[in-house]
């Protein structure tokens, strides 16, 4: 294709360099779903109404206004004519600078094609956006003269002629040119339209702006311009309205433009909106976002701990029911809402899962013990990572379906696709802003608003806003940001903005024109503010979660080994604890109140619960001495040494149960005593009582009536209650519900450009005359087995390189270029320019064979 414009897409990708392919599958990654096998299937692909949709529906506003011109204006029409669709007559130089960036990121989609003398937008996206009858064009343009006379009479186009005061012409082609012609000349439109009766210019003006299309009462009727006595009928004399029905009248694409001064579209946004900086100081934010951040580590651990042994169950629609929703609240000393979103973050992280058991029932997972061992800090990546990456959305709990059903908390039916996108928008919009500067909602809003126009209509526009929303508060509570402004720790996190590629011109470089007479190639800037930030690999996710670890560790109250006891049987801790500290004061004492220090209060419930985990009186006597930089309080050993010499004097096994006690005295009060009444309690032996309760119910009575029983076993040893004896199966972190797949590493585009071309190197090998002859079924290659032992034998001793059909095992058929190295026992061993390796073919499987006009070697 050397010295020729491109004729098709195909062409033009084949004359395009690795790196312009591998740009266009990064931009749009569906097309490697599979890989293509040439660069024809590549072009096809790539013009598919579902591929082009996705790819128009990534586009900024300013490029989808020059895709939406590009509809309007002739095909293969030069790009003198975009630019003044989109400046219109006057000048205006931001559009001027924007626009040839705009056609670049539209070449690089596959979405345009062609040099700047004739840029061509794909069938596809022409017929998306360009006006018809049914659909108007964004624009608000009509159909063309053309279009719009396409069923009109040559005499009707004739008199419309006479009537403008244009010559005849002998054929219709050429007096639909001449009225067009008339239209775009700005001097004769005024002329013309200096004469126009009143009401006729603010007729027009109705239509200018779209929609293109009106009614008119009476029945529409040839009129010639002597009889016409109306505005409309003046106008629809000289075919500046064209009949469009019975009723309905359309101004024409040509007559549009010259009442808009040339312009395609009434208001051009080259630029994204400016978002307004609000300073802060840097380490306040980043003091105020640590702070959250602690606590959102603190809060997710509270979960875990309030569920250890065992959490509510499933419902049968799936999901938390209300009820349990609020006892999670109440737990968390938080909101409904909020409740909501911390069960729904640490589900995303894999922290709690269902137990699959017949009884279904929420618990934490095995993940969340190698979880809560973790320092803070990495605890805390391991959340924001999660969150970034869900499509899960707390927002919508609460909410109705479109059948009318609420949605729970953890149930079916949460999971947006945009939430992730919209996430990681907001974030990067943030990270372009100086450190510390935070930018107002609304703002925020009308750049996602600039940065992706076609998401869906007003429904996916006010998802999104509700989207930003919740991602502003969830950005807030996750330490993510403080004070609204970005945080130091999570611009780590996002990690480095991805380049973006840039045009220059370099005289005698392959490339795209960006305009007339001049070539491209490609190099690279810091990505614009609408390109969010983001890794694309495990290493990169990986990297980046360390690095946010290091920056958020020092700021981060580091965790205290000792409590301060204090005589009201409290005991104080003045900032975070160690993880064996915290789990241990957390079994013997119950917290009462949290903040920058929380206070725990010992009761004899709390005690008796560190005995029944196995803890003894001088075990806890101990813990406390060494754990405490007070003295321990005299009425805190009491209490521990009363609960202690109660505990464990009766026994409860079972029978459906019993009650053992050595002191028959304490059995005796307790059959006398009225509370027990409701146990079933006999007496079998001195010190033993049976009961017709369940164990774990009669454990339950007896400790709300004051006494201090312990569970046996069959053995009769005392059964220690673990807290962390319920966890599910293991369990992998819910996967995201994404719109498309995912954005393919540098790698995997390497290897996918290679084998596309190697592949179109295989389908467009040009081999000898003679071969059609021999060609089969899809232009497979047919030659007698001796021929093709024959040529291959010949083409090992002279290093020639052929073309071959091939069958492989499973029966699928392929073209193949192959350069023989050695043939024997059967087999050919050969280099295969389509795999880009040495394979070995066999020879029964080989269709056929022909030698290429030309070797690519």
């Amino acid at each position: 294709m050397t010295g020729s414009a491109p004729r098709t897409l195909a062409e033009d990708l084949r004359a395009r360099g690795d790196d312009a392919l591998a740009a266009l599958l990064r931009a749009r990654p569906d097309l490697l779903s599979p890989v293509p096998n040439d660069l024809t299937q590549l072009a096809t692909r790539a013009a598919t109404r579902a591929s082009v949709v996705r790819a128009l529906e990534r586009l900024d506003r300013f490029t989808l206004q020059t895709t939406e011109a590009l509809a309007v204006m002739p095909d293969g029409g030069p790009y003198a004519v975009l630019r003044a669709l989109m400046t219109g007559d006057a000048a205006d130089k931001a559009t001027d600078a924007a626009l040839p960036r705009a056609v670049e990121c539209l070449r690089e989609q596959g979405l345009v094609w062609g040099g700047d003398d004739r840029l061509r937008l794909v069938r596809t996206a022409r017929d998306l956006l360009a006006p018809s009858a049914s659909v108007p064009s964004p624009t608000g343009l009509g159909p063309s003269v053309a279009e719009a006379t396409s069923g009109m009479s040559p005499a009707r186009l004739q008199e419309i002629l006479a009537d403008v005061g244009l010559p005849a012409t002998h054929d219709p082609m050429s007096a639909v040119a001449a009225l067009a012609d008339l239209f775009r000349d700005r001097k004769r439109m005024k002329k013309l339209l200096g004469g126009a009766p009143e009401g006729a210019t603010g007729a027009l003006g109705k239509l200018a702006w779209g929609p293109p299309y009106g009614e008119v009462a009476d029945a529409i009727a040839p009129v010639r311009a002597a009889t016409a006595t109306t505005p409309v009928q003046w106008l629809l004399a000289r075919g500046l309205l064209l009949p469009a029905g019975q009723h309905n009248v359309v101004l024409p694409r040509e007559a549009a433009l010259h009442l808009r001064a040339g312009r395609a579209h009434r208001v051009v946004e080259p630029a994204a909106p400016a978002l307004t900086p609000v300073e802060h100081s840097p380490q306040a934010v980043d003091g105020t976002a640590a702070g959250q951040a602690f606590s959102a580590v603190q809060t997710v651990e509270e979960l875990l701990k309030a569920w250890e042994t065992g959490g509510p169950p499933v419902m049968r629609a799936g999901g938390v029911s209300v009820r349990d929703l609020k006892r999670v609240a109440t737990a968390l000393d938080v909101s409904e809402a909020l409740a909501a979103f911390w069960l729904e973050l640490a589900y995303a992280a894999g922290l709690l899962a269902s137990d699959g058991e017949l009884d279904e029932a929420y618990a934490p997972t095995p993940a969340s013990d190698d979880w809560l061992r973790l320092p803070a800090q990495e605890r805390w990546t391991v959340l924001a990572t999660a969150w970034l990456a869900a499509t899960r959305t707390p927002g919508l709990v609460g909410t109705r379906d479109a059948k009318g059903r609420a949605l729970s908390a953890l149930g079916p039916d949460l999971d947006r696709s945009l939430a992730p996108e919209v996430r990681r928008r907001v974030l990067g919009l943030l990270a372009t802003l100086p450190e510390g500067a935070s930018a107002a909602p609304a703002e925020l809003l009308d750049r996602l608003r600039w940065d992706r126009p076609l998401r869906g209509g007003a429904g996916t526009d006010a998802l999104r806003a509700e989207l930003l929303r919740w991602t502003v508060t969830e950005a807030e509570l996750l330490g993510l940001t403080g004070r609204g402004a970005l945080a130091g720790h999570a611009r780590s996190l996002l990690g480095p903005a991805p380049a973006v590629p840039r045009r220059r011109n370099a005289s005698g470089t392959a490339g795209t024109p960006t305009t007339a007479g001049t070539s491209t190639t490609t190099t690279t800037s810091a990505a614009p503010a609408s390109v969010p930030a983001g890794v694309t690999t495990p290493a990169e996710a990986a990297a980046a979660a360390a690095s946010a670890a290091n920056r958020l560790a020092p700021l981060l109250p580091q965790p205290l080994d000792h409590v301060l006891l204090q005589a009201d049987l409290t005991a104080v801790a003045p900032g975070p604890l160690e993880a064996p500290l915290a789990e241990m004061i957390g079994v013997l004492a119950d917290i009462e109140s949290k903040g920058g220090a929380t206070v725990y209060r010992f009761t004899p419930e709390s005690v008796r619960r560190a005995l029944d985990a196995g803890r003894t009186a001088a075990d806890l006597h101990t813990f406390l001495a060494e754990r405490s930089r007070t003295p321990v309080p005299q009425p805190l050993s009491y209490l521990i040494d009363d609960v202690a010499r109660k505990h464990g004097r009766l026994r409860v096994g079972v029978a459906a149960a019993y009650l053992r006690c050595d002191d028959d005295t304490l059995l005796s009060e307790l059959l006398a005593d009225r509370r027990a009444h409701g146990l079933g309690l006999r007496r079998l032996a001195p010190t033993v009582l049976a009961a017709q309760t369940a164990p774990d119910t009669l454990l339950e009575r007896l400790r709300a009536m004051g006494f201090a029983p312990a569970a046996e076993s069959a053995d009769g040893d005392v059964v220690i209650t673990r807290a962390d004896a319920v966890r599910t199966p293991r369990r992998a972190a819910p996967t995201p519900v994404t719109d498309g797949p995912p954005a393919p590493n540098g790698t995997l585009l390497g290897a996918a450009v290679k084998a596309i071309r190697a592949g179109d190197h295989a389908s467009t090998a040009v081999h000898r005359e003679s071969v059609p002859a021999h060609t089969g079924n899809g232009g497979l290659p047919r030659t007698a087995a001796a021929e093709t032992l024959a040529t291959m034998q010949a083409a090992v001793l002279t290093g020639d390189s052929l073309w071959i059909g091939y069958v492989n095992a499973d029966g699928a058929a392929s073209q193949r270029v192959i350069g023989p190295v050695r043939v024997e026992g059967g087999f050919v061993t050969a280099y295969d320019h389509t795999a880009d390796e040495v394979r070995t073919f066999a020879l029964h499987r080989i269709t056929g064979v022909s030698e290429l006009a030309d070797d690519p070697a």
